[in-house]
């Protein structure tokens, strides 16, 4: 994504030039010495140690970590989004988040911010052409992110100069239509202050009353997502209304009711429901005696810093201490508590991080395959969480790890921005040892899940229980030989004669339920004797070509069928038209030929039923009278064994 290295390719602006621009939008944002001290070096190429010996310990980990982020980004941007393996939305929350894992100190993040604020401003300035990708991915990650932080400041001009790089004739249209208006409206704007300063004045209530700055993006995507016209946009003519205390808010905003029609459902408060990242504001829209429309924000100075700052106002308290906080605090309990928050953030810069993490993060790494997609994980995964993490089946063929191109243990807790890179084999499953909790080979639950599945689908199949395509286990030398003779035992109505093995247990495989006289073969399980298939079974034809040593030659106990009570299960599908009384119809067919139904399975859908029958019967013999005699049920399109 081109937008995450803006800083590396400077558009021809020089780096020191460029640094010292950074340095100008943290000074307009109030932010600490350190933060600004750093953003003047951002193009430095000392060391480490140099950086600390020069500039203090403070400073020089806050351009290392700007540093590192930068690093990180770039493995990312090496990449175009169609070669990542998630969709564009999911991949731009990823990275959204990934910015703010990498800084362990959220100004390095404002650093990187501040970064793009000062290439856009180059590049329109000089009117340089650029990619559509790299202003749209401003758009999408560092744009999206200033508003994540409450940094109204940086977003609303990031927003509009890279909207100018994305589509310049469509900015220069909507610029125009507000300057061609600019008289008139800076008349409305004069008229409307004054009236509210005069109201609020009569009221005894001490205010600052603003018309709001226009964003041009903001206009733009408004008339695109409630498909307005220029004309019938409110926030085009704007206003705020700055206040000490919090109860005078709910005041102004009952004397601009008064004052003014509030439009319906065009109501907002942000204050008793903030915004998630902080912001607080009474938002309404009234119309005046000549119909037209205009927004009011009614909010108190406090709130307006943490709108126009966010994040970014914590640390303007950091060195004033107590007087930091000098004004008048709200007596609502929900508004002090936010309050003494900021204030532990400014304490503890750790403590921040944390906080913020609870609010809008999640106690994630986020780490890059070699193609650069970022694969989100919980702290402590190891490279075999990445693997299951990626798909399951590489989980399974997991042998080795190189993370950052040095080969890696399996237990290797991951970091931040690495790229992981699996080595695997073609065939083969998970370790037993992967589920010892003392070795640390799994963190997540997911891959655990997967490594015990893939051990109880081995035994599954091994016994005949799956109609799914088995694993098997190369055969032990300790399995008994198999002697191809005719046993000498008697056998009973019903039963199973397995050739030379006459006292291991057997039992009628699921995945195909033979039934006397159909052709069978045994399958030697470990732990639950013989399992017996048809010999079209396909399940069967797997294991005989995995393991044919473990196969034996099997026979029914009465040649050509039984004639005892014995009964076997045997599965009939049916396909049939839809309709009212099919499933009785179906039943008599079933009571007529005295065929005991042991399980049904139906679903419709769109007019058409999909049933499966498991009825019991002594040998095939009956079996296609019943299905012949099915097939004349009105509807029924199919009928078989499955």
């Amino acid at each position: 994504m081109s937008s995450l290295v803006n800083s590396d390719f400077l558009f021809g602006e020089d780096p020191h030039a460029q640094a010292l621009g950074v340095q100008e939008i943290l000074l307009s944002l109030k932010l600490d010495e350190a933060s600004c001290q750093a953003a003047a070096h951002l193009d430095s190429e000392l060391s480490k140690e140099a950086l600390e010996k020069q500039l203090g310990q403070e400073v020089a980990q806050l351009i290392i970590g700007y540093r590192g982020l930068k690093a990180a980004q770039v493995k990312i941007a090496r990449q175009s989004s169609n070669q990542l393996g998630q969709s564009a939305q999911a991949q731009v929350e990823v990275l959204r988040k990934m910015l703010l894992a990498f800084a362990h100190d959220l100004r390095v993040v404002l650093l990187h911010l501040a970064s793009v604020v000062q290439t856009l401003r180059w590049v329109t300035s000089q009117r340089i052409d650029t990619k559509p990708s790299w202003a749209q991915d401003i758009l999408d990650v560092d744009a999206a992110l200033a508003n994540r932080l409450g940094i109204w400041q940086l977003k609303w001009e990031m927003e509009d100069l890279a909207f100018r790089c994305l589509a310049p004739d469509t900015y220069k249209q909507i610029a125009k239509l507000l300057d061609s208006k600019r008289i008139e409206r800076e008349g409305f704007v004069e008229n409307i202050i004054e009236r509210l300063e005069k109201e609020l004045k009569d009221a005894g209530i001490s205010a600052e009353v603003q018309g709001r700055p226009k964003h041009i993006y903001s206009i733009w995507k408004k008339m695109q997502g409630k498909a307005l016209d220029f004309a019938q946009l409110y926030d085009v003519r704007a206003f705020r209304i700055l206040l000490n205390d919090l109860k005078d808010c709910y005041a102004a905003l009952g004397i601009v009711h008064h004052v003014w029609q509030p439009i319906p459902k065009e109501f907002d408060d942000y204050i008793a429901r903030p915004k998630p990242n902080g912001y607080q504001s009474l938002h309404t829209v009234v119309m005046d005696a000549d119909g037209i429309s205009f927004e009011v924000q009614v909010r108190t100075h406090e709130m307006h810093k943490q709108a126009e700052y966010g994040v970014a106002a914590h640390w303007r308290y950091k060195e004033a201490g107590k007087q930091g906080y000098s004004g008048t605090v709200s007596a609502k309990a929900e508004y002090d508590q936010r309050i003494a928050w900021a204030r532990q953030l400014i304490a503890w810069k750790e403590d921040a991080w944390d906080q913020l993490k609870g609010q809008e993060l999640d106690d994630q790494i986020y780490v890059l395959t070699p193609l650069g997609q970022v694969i989100p994980l919980q702290q402590g995964a190891t490279p075999i969480d990445f693997a299951y993490s990626v798909h399951t089946d590489l989980g399974h063929r997991c042998r080795g790890a190189r993370v950052d191109g040095a080969m890696v243990p399996l237990d290797t807790r991951l970091k931040n921005g690495q790229t992981v890179e699996i080595i695997s084999v073609k065939l083969g499953g998970p370790s037993l040892d992967w589920l010892n909790i003392e070795r640390g080979y799994l963190a997540t639950h997911r891959a655990r899940s997967k490594v015990k599945a893939w051990f109880a689908a081995q035994q599954a199949e091994q016994e005949g229980d799956k109609e799914e395509a088995p694993v098997v286990e190369p055969a032990k030398p300790d399995l008994p030989d198999i002697i191809l003779r005719k046993s000498k035992a008697k056998a009973s109505h019903g039963d199973v004669l397995v050739v030379g093995v006459d006292s291991l247990m057997t039992q009628l495989s699921r995945c195909c339920r033979p039934v006397p006289p159909d052709g069978i073969r045994g399958f030697v399980t470990r732990g639950r004797g013989v399992s017996i298939h048809r010999e079209d079974c396909s399940t069967f034809k797997q294991l005989l070509a995995r393991a044919p040593e473990r196969v034996v030659l099997t026979e029914w106990g009465v040649p050509g069928g039984s004639s005892g009570k014995a009964l076997f299960p045997v599965d009939i599908a049916l396909m049939a038209i839809d309709r009212q009384g099919l499933l009785r119809d179906i039943s008599e067919v079933f009571s007529r030929l005295k065929i005991n139904v042991t399980g049904v399975k139906t679903q419709s859908r769109k007019g058409l039923a999909s049933m499966q029958f498991t009825i019991e019967i002594p040998s095939t013999d009956g079996l296609q009278t019943a299905i012949t005699a099915l097939l004349d049920v009105s509807g029924v399109t199919e009928a078989r064994r499955k």
